[in-house]
């Protein structure tokens, strides 16, 4: 955890978007990657950008409105998990023929990208690209994924702050249940194995999530579990 202890105090001191812009930079180096990019939209529809793709790339992809048929983007606008590109359907001419220039603009035929959802609808993008072969792929993504969701979701706090001038997210405070409970479920497990894991019954578990949910003011398990990670309620 080396490097998101780092990165947490070089985030601490960033005061404008252009600061957070040099911080992503660092981190793109620190981590040996291709690129690192953060992208949100607010609840106004407003953008905003801290990445290390080229300003050609950026101003082709939005001027194609390349974000309604990137398989990336529409996979992360319908669910929370983090998403491997290798894993996604890249077939379809129109699809191969983004994914060409894509790489010919250096993007990298690797990504790991970390869907945000923030108060207000605000939603974000958080992305690791490399161009790695699959072997070296899946030993960096094995290693630092829980790094890396961390460190998106200090990101977009920083971004929220940035956005209103100050931190003024209400504290929500679960308790130590409630907060295991959430931890396993963004962990990846099921709740027959989070139960399990808590020795407690599927009821008993439901009763934490349920409590966690209302607290969090989330339509469901899945945002309960988005909203205690953005504001920091979690390790994972």
């Amino acid at each position: 955890m080396a490097i998101l202890e780092s990165f947490i105090d070089k985030l601490g001191s960033v005061e404008s978007f252009d600061r957070l812009n040099d911080v992503i930079v660092g981190l793109r180096d620190v981590l040996e990657t291709e690129h690192v990019i953060y992208h949100w939209v607010n609840s106004t529809g407003e953008h905003c950008a801290a990445l290390t793709y080229s300003e050609e790339w950026t101003t082709r992809y939005l001027t194609q409105d390349y974000a309604r048929l990137d398989p990336v983007v529409q996979a992360c606008l319908r669910q929370f998990n983090p998403v491997d590109w290798k894993r996604l359907d890249w077939s379809g001419r129109s699809v191969r023929a983004f994914v060409d220039e894509a790489v010919d603009a250096g993007v990298g035929n690797q990504g790991y990208s970390i869907p945000i959802r923030g108060p207000s609808g605000q939603f974000a993008l958080f992305t690791v690209s490399s161009r790695d072969d699959d072997a070296a792929w899946s030993r960096f993504t094995e290693a630092r994924a829980r790094e890396l969701i961390l460190i998106s979701h200090f990101i977009n706090q920083k971004a929220l702050e940035l956005e209103r001038g100050s931190d003024t997210l209400k504290v929500v405070s679960l308790s130590p249940r409630e907060t295991d409970a959430l931890t396993l479920l963004a962990l990846g497990h099921s709740r027959a194995q989070a139960a399990e894991s808590l020795s407690i019954s599927e009821h008993t578990l439901r009763v934490y999530i349920e409590g966690a949910r209302m607290k969090l003011a989330a339509m469901n398990t899945t945002h309960a579990v988005a909203r205690a990670l953005n504001q920091g309620l979690l390790i994972v």
